[in-house]
């Protein structure tokens, strides 16, 4: 077994899966095990997969639709129990260039393995920036600029696009939040790591992958798509989870924000206003109430194999 376990969450896409994993084992001079952890998908994604499975390609799937906070929160326990010393987490339309791994064990290296997470540059298809994986810099980054050198500046959050984390960490600061379903899981995990917990994360500059999304369009609720809004009930809830954590500040940098995107819909939005107003104004009432418990590894469950890079 490696050392290293890419946790792929997938639903429903198995050609994009498949794309993902060929690049998974198609990394150069660094290798990994695949965990696939499949949301209960429909579209055949596990009959497609079977005859790529090994000692290196496993698949679970989680039973039901747990969303990707789910998927991600049950991939890392999954990883956690077999064994292995670095996560590295993505979804199922991420492309790593060929030494994408490898760029991030050599940041690994250079930080001498104290770090929170590493975060890879996520591009679109066309190699422009991918918008919704922008990465947030901590403002006092200069103070270990002499890392410029390595690629690596300091960040307070980052997606699950291309994420690596040490199995120590997980064990320190606990899983993803299962309950966030879809959207913030990870902005909320990155923050919990180097905001409230105090442990740099850091942008690995030389590791890239493609998030090969079908849109580069960030997140707008004013301006997404009909058929995306309903999603926002679940980011506007998550985000009030996540900065009540970090206090009257974040509170405030959470209402200021609401006000933003609240005015955004009455000037900006195309059509179906009422509906968006309606999703954001009962998504913070919603996150008021909402007050998921952080889950943490048992060490009695963790397997001792032996492993390499």
């Amino acid at each position: 077994m490696n050392a290293i376990a890419a946790i792929v969450v997938t639903y429903n896409r198995k050609d994009m899966l498949l794309s993902c994993i060929e690049r998974l084992l198609g990394q150069k001079d660094a290798w990994c095990d695949i965990l696939i952890i499949d949301n209960a998908s429909t579209d055949g994604t596990a009959e497609t997969v079977t005859p790529l499975l090994n000692e290196r390609v496993r698949y679970f799937c989680t039973g039901s639709n747990t969303g990707g906070a789910g998927g991600f929160n049950f991939g890392m326990k999954k990883a956690y129990e077999l064994g292995y010393r670095l996560f590295w987490l993505m979804d199922d339309d991420t492309l790593p260039y060929p030494d994408a791994l490898l760029k991030l064990l050599e940041a690994d290296r250079a930080l001498n393995g104290t770090y929170g997470f590493l975060s890879s540059i996520a591009l679109w298809t066309d190699g422009s920036e991918c918008r919704m994986n922008r990465q947030k810099i901590k403002k006092a980054f200069y103070k270990r600029i002499e890392l410029l050198k390595y690629g690596l500046i300091q960040i307070e959050q980052a997606t699950f696009v291309s994420f690596l984390i040490r199995a120590e960490t997980v064990q320190q600061y606990g899983f993803p939040i299962k309950e966030f379903f879809i959207w913030g899981d990870d902005i909320e995990y990155s923050r919990r790591i180097s905001v409230r917990g105090g442990l740099p994360g850091y942008i690995a500059g030389q590791s890239q992958v493609v998030h090969a999304m079908k849109e580069n369009t960030g997140s707008n609720i004013a301006l997404d798509r009909i058929e995306r809004i309903d999603r926002y009930k679940y980011a506007y809830r998550n985000e009030l989870y996540l900065y009540r954590k970090e206090g009257i500040c974040g509170v405030f940098y959470y209402l200021a924000k609401c006000g933003r995107d609240f005015f955004r819909v009455v000037f900006q939005a195309r059509g179906q206003r009422a509906r968006r107003l309606g999703v954001l104004l009962s998504a913070i009432w919603r996150g008021g109430w909402f007050r998921p418990k952080v889950e943490y590894p048992d060490p009695i469950q963790r397997c001792h194999s032996s492993t390499s890079d």
